[in-house]
């Protein structure tokens, strides 16, 4: 039997912004209501050892960077039925998204993906800090994630 709800955070915390994914579910582990409900994983740069995170969950929540033509810190939600809805990530991932989704597609074994994508301005090299517009990002979406849990709890009873 399948668990439930996964919250998965992928980023790199020595590439600046390119890191906010785990930013995110650090926090969010902190304040969360849904202890024994949702279990919550640094993914890091992603690659295929997170492929069997997609075989154990009914319900996958992803949390990561894209460089895209939006402003630095708005937030997406997108839920994408095939690899292809993804946005393009960032390239220091190892494995991006959408090699571990067409995984885990050809597996048969896709779960229900909502993906919480922050946008930044550019990859950053060696650097610990999140800028302001990112940062100022994080109580955002650890209130987008606990909304969505929410609702997937209440639609469970």
């Amino acid at each position: 039997m399948k668990k439930k709800i996964l919250v998965l955070g992928i980023g790199n915390l020595l590439m600046g912004d390119e890191g906010i994914g785990i930013h995110v579910i650090r926090e969010f582990e902190l304040k969360h209501q849904f202890k024994n409900l949702v279990d919550v994983v640094d993914g890091g740069t992603g690659g295929f050892h997170l492929l069997s995170y997609l075989q154990e969950y009914e319900n996958v929540i992803i949390v990561d960077a894209a460089i895209g033509d939006r402003v630095s810190g708005s937030i997406e939600i997108i839920k994408p039925k095939y690899s292809s809805d993804f946005p393009r990530t960032l390239t220091a991932h190892d494995i991006g998204l959408k090699d571990l989704i067409d995984s885990a597609a050809i597996l048969g074994q896709l779960p229900e993906i909502i993906l919480i994508i922050i946008y930044i301005d550019k990859f950053q090299s060696l650097n610990l800090e999140l800028s302001d517009d990112v940062k100022a990002a994080i109580p955002k979406v650890v209130e987008i994630l606990n909304q969505i849990i929410s609702q997937k709890l209440q639609n469970q009873d």
